[in-house]
């Protein structure tokens, strides 16, 4: 088993692919780790509640053991329920939990969860409290530098101060308030402005803290900038789009030696992966629908794309023909 206590805060993961839903799940988080051994993966967030009353609570919490470090993100507002799912966490050997104070949904919020939660540090103290003493699990906080009005630097500092004392080992802030009232999640994640110099201000006013930033990291190169502030960096939806512009992390940031990592590579790796997913009634869509990001910036990659996710969708899509159309790319040193 990983000794998560290293490998989470004593020897941070500096570099961190964000919790998105129906984004990263188990097949996109095997994907990103053929690009990195080394970044922090997420689950997509589960609720608490959802995860107590299923019957199906494997399907929730399994993962693929070459997935380590990953972390499992959970939302809810009751400490009860938290405390249960703390102990699932670990039963399950994850290397860190990660409780969601971010989430703009207006469902999520409706249940009094993720970013609305920001409204109410004494309880999210309670929950942090729950997650610590149920398990021996870092357990870190992703939120927003504020939420609706509720929006100043008093608020935010008293806010991560909070939850310091009640046991937070790191808190990831995407530098963006959250506006629950007139923004869906998708306008949540680029209307609101960007404000790094909040975040900053925040790692200074709190120096012995650990402070990742999160939100509209592009590039290898602006993550390195930030990483002379910050203590992490969290990459969202670039990774999930653009998932080989991330090839360089291992290189830059844990100091492997370089790899040319290449889309064929990748899916000739995950042809057992896949082929065992299949033999246990997955659909190749489930794995393609993350597949074909890899896939970009060539001659006729379009085409390669449409070809994959139609015969995918329609069931049509065999192993051999994942085969060749990896075969096709290795052909143009792709």
């Amino acid at each position: 088993m990983i000794d998560t206590k290293s490998n989470s805060i004593n020897n941070l993961n500096k570099i961190s692919i964000a919790p998105m839903m129906d984004c990263t799940d188990r097949h996109f988080r095997m994907i990103m780790r053929q690009i990195s051994s080394k970044a922090l993966l997420y689950t997509e967030m589960i609720v608490a509640q959802s995860l107590i009353f299923s019957d199906k609570k494997r399907r929730f919490l399994d993962f693929n053991k070459d997935e380590h470090p990953i972390a499992i993100q959970f939302g809810g507002d009751d400490p009860f329920l938290l405390s249960e799912v703390a102990k699932m966490a670990q039963d399950w050997e994850y290397d860190e939990i990660n409780f969601n104070v971010g989430c703009p949904s207006p469902r999520v919020s409706s249940g009094n969860f993720g970013a609305s939660l920001m409204n109410s540090p004494t309880q999210v103290a309670k929950c942090i409290e729950a997650l610590k003493k149920n398990s021996n699990l870092p357990v870190t906080v992703k939120h927003r530098i504020g939420v609706d009005e509720n929006d100043s630097f008093t608020h935010l500092n008293k806010f991560v101060q909070t939850l310091s004392l009640a046991g937070a080992d790191r808190f990831i802030v995407h530098a963006r308030k959250a506006l629950l009232k007139g923004l869906n999640p998708k306008e949540n994640r680029t209307i609101p402005p960007l404000r790094y110099d909040i975040v900053k201000k925040l790692k200074e006013e709190n120096p012995k803290l650990l402070i990742e930033i999160n939100g509209g990291f592009t590039s290898v190169k602006q993550c390195a900038n930030a990483l002379e502030t910050f203590d992490g960096v969290m990459i969202g939806r670039s990774a999930y789009k653009h998932p080989l512009r991330w090839s360089p992390i291992d290189e830059e940031f844990y100091g492997e030696r370089r790899k040319v990592i290449k889309a064929s590579e990748i899916i000739f790796k995950l042809i057992p992966y896949i082929e065992d997913h299949l033999s246990q009634t997955g659909s190749s869509w489930e794995i393609c629908k993350h597949l074909i990001n890899l896939v970009e910036s060539i001659p006729n990659a379009k085409k390669w794309r449409h070809n994959i996710t139609s015969k995918s969708i329609s069931k049509e899509l065999k192993i051999k023909d994942l085969i060749n159309s990896a075969k096709d790319l290795e052909n143009i040193g792709h």
